[in-house]
């Protein structure tokens, strides 16, 4: 049940943005004067849909997308003095120009998306981008200053491992009866234990229960604990074994081969709790503008990214859990809501599925800049370009020059969304046959 809890909570996180996102459009379009015939939620056969004034709104039954119908989002063949197209392309050209020109009603020609000025433009254009990092500026802001991420450990048992497993074990490895116990097991340690003194060493914080550890050497060490109020007294016989290097940012040391580095150390086989520590408001945009620049770097790199899921589908190994598809983010959000992985509340499972609806938006803004239709970056690309032609007409004292011909890049756009559908078919695929370990 917690699964499908974390589904629908993200199913509504999704719709939610794309609504706001095409409002993001809609609202400085009407501002401008442009006719919004439709607001749709949702792409295929409508569920609901409803007209008020001279606008349908609507919802649609898969929950993939939504639009906003600017009216004369292309100019004529006249407006920008084209001559009829030739071949194929020029009949796809065409036929694009007519059906913008079919929408616009008599008289109202000058509420036609492209007589606006090219500022006008790039605001209607970006205003659903900028929606969403907006929106996922309000989610980090609940989660940093409201809510509070994971800080610092306490000395609170959040889990105790079963069974001492190798560094490089997969993820989903489970003990068998050929693996050692953990001494913390074989103490018989339990979640919700707080430690107080370990060989004769007291503990305030986490990191004295680490320096203690270091320094008490032998077997059959006595670990002091509070459960539920009465002071037990456990036996604990750490091992030594490889374990991970972890740097500064507590974060594992790899090597030139790419493999983590370890070295002996003595083991017991547990992890803490941490507080939920919240952050100031100026920590807000810092945070937001890391994860856009972060984000666009995994843009930058897709075509790569992309490949290498490929080569993972046909001959094996671990995928990058950076991209997934729509089914991979789904699981995600179900293995929030139903884990029951010690340490892991109420707060935490909020924190997660905020943490992941934001960076969904972060996604959806950094890539609809892409300066290509039909994303709303090609747009903006071409709003920018007609501005430079009559910013440079009028400094030159000539005629203020003709709309830009965006028809024209009807079949690039035709092209990318067929490359679109076919990357987000992939995902879906790679999701299914070799899916993200979380």
């Amino acid at each position: 049940m917690a699964y499908v809890v974390g589904l629908l909570v993200l199913l509504v996180g999704l719709v939610a943005s794309i609504a706001l996102h095409e409002l993001g459009h809609m609202i400085p379009a009407k501002r401008f004067g442009v006719r919004v015939s439709r607001y749709m939620v949702g792409f295929g056969p409508t569920l609901w849909s409803r007209t008020r004034g001279e606008t349908e709104y609507g919802i649609k039954a898969i929950p993939l997308g939504g639009y906003v119908r600017l009216v004369g989002m292309l100019p004529s063949a006249e407006a920008v003095g084209a001559r009829p197209g030739v071949g194929r392309m020029g009949e796809m050209v065409q036929d694009a120009r007519d059906a913008s020109a079919d929408e616009i009603r008599p008289g109202e020609e000058h509420r036609a998306f492209y007589r606006l000025s090219a500022p006008k433009k790039v605001v209607v254009m970006l205003g659903g981008p900028v929606m969403n990092l907006v929106i996922a500026a309000v989610l980090l802001a609940v989660v940093l200053v409201g809510i509070g991420m994971p800080g610092a450990a306490t000395t609170t048992v959040g889990m105790t491992l079963p069974c001492v497993l190798p560094v490089d074990a997969p993820a989903d490895r489970v003990c068998t009866s050929a693996d050692q116990p953990t001494p913390s097991a074989a103490a018989g340690l339990q979640v919700g234990d707080v430690l107080l003194s370990y060989g004769g060493f007291p503990i305030g914080t986490w990191e004295d229960f680490l320096a203690a550890v270091r320094e008490v050497d032998g077997g059959a060490i006595p670990l002091v604990v509070d459960r539920a109020g009465e002071q037990i007294t456990l036996s604990v016989s750490p091992i030594v074994t490889e374990r991970p290097v972890f740097d500064e940012q507590n974060r594992p040391v790899l090597g030139e081969n790419g493999e983590i580095v370890t070295e002996p150390a003595r083991y017991i086989g547990l992890s803490p709790t941490s507080t939920m520590e919240r952050q100031p408001v100026s920590q807000v945009v810092p945070v937001v503008g890391s994860a856009v620049w972060e984000t666009t770097k995994l843009m930058v790199a897709l075509p790569v990214k992309l490949f290498d899921i490929a080569k993972v589908m046909a001959v094996g190994g671990e995928r990058d859990p950076s991209v997934i598809g729509l089914v991979g983010v789904g699981r995600a959000a179900g293995e929030i809501a139903a884990t029951d992985a010690p340490g892991v509340g109420l707060a935490e499972r909020v924190v997660t599925m905020l943490l992941l609806i934001a960076s969904l938006n972060i996604a959806l803004f950094v890539f609809n800049l892409i300066p290509l239709l039909p994303l709303d970056g090609g747009h903006v690309a071409g709003a920018l370009w007609e501005g430079a032609k009559r910013q440079r007409a009028r400094l030159r004292g000539l005629p203020r020059p003709a709309p830009a011909d965006m028809a024209r890049m009807m079949p690039l756009a035709y092209g990318m969304f067929l490359v679109l559908t076919a990357m987000g078919v992939f995902l879906i695929v790679a999701d299914i046959v070799r899916p993200v370990t979380f």
